[in-house]
């Protein structure tokens, strides 16, 4: 017997499809439709995780003759809609928590900053200015730590799983639906407090600023997770996007799709990754220097400080105009 038609049987005596198989070997569907076809030949690594999945040797997969073996009803996978078989579900669920907690924190720190430095300077028995960089650097820290992290395993996760078969049912997405129109008002609201609370208040106030970017990060942080659940639902743009986590020669070997539009859509993610880092780079740069620098370069550049902020709203805003001109050039 072949590999071929092992394949297909030890598929067929666990009642999984295609897409299910792909899942599990972190391939896309036409990768499997190319084995069972004669096609293409899976590399060792995947032969070892074959042998893994199905409880065979190596040499039975690929030499021996499998097409006798039973179906074996509790090792299989119930008859029925699509399911999760890889944790993609709960894999995006703390995805979203962790981005809508870390990059919140990072605002948070400003809005600490900016309550500290306007804070009365005999108020503390430290240097306000100190304090303020202490206050921002802390909770950017902190935010980075689920950021950078989730980053990470995500682009893992893309890269181990390129191919998720979609197994949401209606209900879900209706669910997911509302939570999205929920989140995006709420976050809107709470941004709207934060101007009304800027442009109403005294500007003998000092903690207007502060408060407004309070209510700024309280927003931020519902818009996020409100539209990474969203997003999660996509998943036919997540197959896509996924596919840019593996090196040109990895996505033609899977097979998916138009192999060289995809390859060229991921060069051109890239370099508006790239161009966004190098923005941010920059006016991170200049935030840092109003927030640090300022203070020692008069009583003007002083009051500067108190808008260190400022350059990271520029740059987001630069950053979204860069992506709407790639996706319009695209």
């Amino acid at each position: 017997m072949s590999f071929r038609d092992n394949l297909q049987h030890l598929r067929a005596t666990r009642n999984m499809t295609q897409e299910q198989l792909a899942m599990l070997m972190g391939v896309s569907r036409q990768s499997v439709t190319k084995w069972e076809a004669e096609k293409a030949y899976p590399e060792m690594d995947k032969l070892l995780k074959l042998r893994d999945i199905f409880g065979c040797t190596l040499d039975e997969l690929v030499q021996g003759d499998l097409t006798t073996r039973p179906k074996e009803p509790g090792l299989g996978i119930a008859e029925g809609p699509a399911q999760d078989v890889c944790g993609y579900e709960e894999h995006m669920r703390q995805h979203a928590r962790n981005m809508a907690v870390g990059i919140p924190l990072i605002i948070l720190g400003m809005a600490g900053a900016a309550f500290f430095g306007e804070l009365g300077h005999n108020m503390l028995p430290i240097d306000n200015d100190a304090l303020s960089g202490l206050v921002f650097l802390a909770l950017t820290l902190v935010g980075l730590c689920f950021i950078i992290p989730a980053g990470l395993r995500h682009d893992a996760f893309a890269k181990a799983h390129p191919y998720v078969e979609d197994f949401y049912t209606a209900t879900q997405r209706e669910a997911a639906n509302r939570l999205f129109s929920r989140g995006i008002v709420g976050g809107i609201v709470a941004i709207f407090v934060g101007l009304m609370l800027a442009v109403g208040l005294d500007d003998s106030v000092f903690w207007t600023g502060s408060a407004f970017l309070a209510c700024v990060a309280v927003g931020v942080a519902l818009l996020v997770y409100a539209s990474l659940m969203h997003d999660r639902i996509n998943v036919d743009e997540y197959n896509n996007a996924a596919l840019e986590n593996l090196s040109d020669d990895e996505i033609r070997e899977l097979g998916a799709g138009d192999a060289d539009a995809l390859v060229i859509q991921k060069h051109r993610s890239a370099r508006l990754g790239a161009t966004c880092g190098i923005i941010m780079l920059v006016v991170t740069a200049i935030a840092l220097s109003l927030l640090f620098l300022s203070p020692y370069l008069g009583t003007a550049s002083a009051a500067a400080s108190s808008f260190f902020w400022l350059p990271w709203l520029i740059g987001g805003l630069a950053c979204g105009i860069v992506s709407l001109i790639y996706n319009m050039r695209g």
